[in-house]
């Protein structure tokens, strides 16, 4: 399948991305606040519950895995690679090696992760996966972001982003706004216009094929610790227009990040920002790739006991669909 359809194909209609791809500190940290032990297996059972679910492909069409994923096996000693291909989902990989203290700056970050790539890559390919993940992080202050920190996170995305592309692989672009913070809407919106004209000019400028990508962007919201929030009517507006504004239509789909937002928040908006796309007849598929969005009430049903696996598994399932459904904006 080539990368063009493997892109199309993330972003199917009523369909969105599981994203799975915690790393094993960040999934300790959840574990630690439900007393769930922490080690190997559990994380392996973890991540079981979720993809072994009945009916997950029904609304799931990629999962974005962390590598320890990618060696494990399901309860049945299928490599979990292999179970989601018997479900025609695809697999894809988070390939950035996190955040790192941007030379220069005292406050502001870097995602590395580019040396090495292209052979990780190739080995990630073999494997049977076929899209990757890289997430950029710009955070909003009364300082920051600063051009510079743009700068150099759009042309690290867009490298990842071309190395992919070379290798056969999909890469999901993450240019993610942090939610965190005392912001108005209208100050996130302008950051996310200078961090996407930054982005695609990069992207471009490093020949990157617009149609073979999927955006992984945040969504334009005030920050969770500005108590002004505007209407959701209103919120799904200033998010389309700054779609119609930002990104080509060459790009597929977006795909929402739900990092920072509550779990009804993310399907709640999600629903608007789709019911207004269909009003101004957009052409992207406006989709989810949420992960804590849709683990979370399951994570806490499940609290790493084995006789709470199905209700969790019911949980989870129940919330793929209400994304599923707000994806279409119903």
């Amino acid at each position: 399948m080539s990368i063009k359809k493997i892109a199309k194909k993330l972003v199917s209609k009523k369909k969105g991305i599981l994203a799975a791809d915690e790393s094993n500190a960040t999934i300790s940290k959840r574990f630690n606040e439900l007393s769930i032990n922490l080690n190997e297996e559990n994380r392996r059972s973890w991540r079981n519950l979720l993809l072994t679910s009945q009916g997950i492909e029904e609304f799931i069409s990629g999962v974005i895995l962390y590598d320890e994923t990618t060696h494990q096996n399901s309860d049945n000693n299928q490599s979990f690679i292999n179970l989601l291909s018997s479900k025609n989902i695809l697999s894809g990989i988070k390939v950035d090696k996190s955040l790192h203290k941007l030379a220069g700056s005292n406050e502001e970050n870097i995602t590395e992760g580019l040396d090495g790539l292209s052979e990780r890559l190739i080995i990630y390919k073999d494997m049977g996966l076929s899209f990757a993940k890289w997430r950029a992080l710009i955070v909003i202050t009364e300082e920051f972001p600063s051009d510079y920190c743009i700068s150099v996170n759009a042309h690290a995305l867009a490298r990842y982003a071309a190395i992919c592309q070379e290798q056969g692989i999909v890469p999901i672009v993450e240019p993610e706004v942090f939610i965190e913070g005392k912001h108005s809407i209208y100050k996130s919106k302008e950051v996310n216009e200078k961090v996407f004209k930054k982005v695609f000019m990069e992207l471009q400028e490093q020949n990157v094929d617009l149609d073979s990508i999927v955006l992984k962007p945040s969504m334009i919201i005030q920050g969770d610790k500005n108590p002004d929030r505007l209407s959701v009517e209103k919120i799904a507006e200033i998010n389309i227009e700054f779609l119609l504004n930002n990104v080509p239509y060459e790009v597929p789909g977006i795909a929402y990040l739900s990092g920072g937002m509550s779990d009804d928040d993310s399907i709640l908006i999600l629903r608007k920002i789709n019911q207004y796309a269909k009003e101004k007849a957009t052409q992207w598929e406006i989709t989810f790739s949420y992960g804590r969005g849709l683990q979370s009430a399951a994570m806490y049903e499940w609290r790493g006991k084995k006789e709470n696996i199905m209700s969790a598994q019911k949980i989870f399932i129940k919330r793929c669909r209400q994304a599923s459904m707000a994806r279409q904006g119903l």
